[in-house]
């Protein structure tokens, strides 16, 4: 049975899995549609909780056109502005995994947390 509720202004479903004796379990089809799984999934453990979510691909459009503002700044175009772009747009995902991981690591207390107003000063 699925049952629905109302978690912090989400909506929240939940449905109870039988785990099989090779530890396997069936997403059921109702949540494989809603979140957009495809062939693969991502697993991890976040506190208590074991997440399994679909594996997005990379649309290579993560801050793309932050990235082209900057690089066009420079004064960059044709084949260099091409070249740069695609260095810079590889650097993205790497950089906010490691932020995730700090963020993580300060949530359980493993590593200093900042406040808001630490990285971005305060507001006058």
């Amino acid at each position: 049975m699925t049952t629905l509720s109302a978690a912090r202004g989400n909506t929240m479903y939940n449905k109870k899995l039988s785990i099989s004796s090779k530890r396997q379990i069936t997403i059921p089809q109702k949540f494989f549609t809603m979140l957009g799984f495809d062939n693969e999934a991502e697993c991890f453990v976040r506190g208590n909780e074991l997440v399994i979510r679909p594996v997005k691909s990379q649309t290579g459009g993560e801050f793309a056109e932050q990235i082209l503002t900057d690089l066009i700044a420079e004064g960059l175009s044709g084949e260099k502005l091409l070249n740069e772009f695609k260095k810079a747009q590889k650097k993205v995902r790497p950089a906010v995994e490691a932020m995730l991981l700090e963020a993580e690591k300060a949530a359980v207390g493993e590593t200093e947390a900042f406040s808001y107003e630490d990285v971005f000063g305060v507001e006058d």
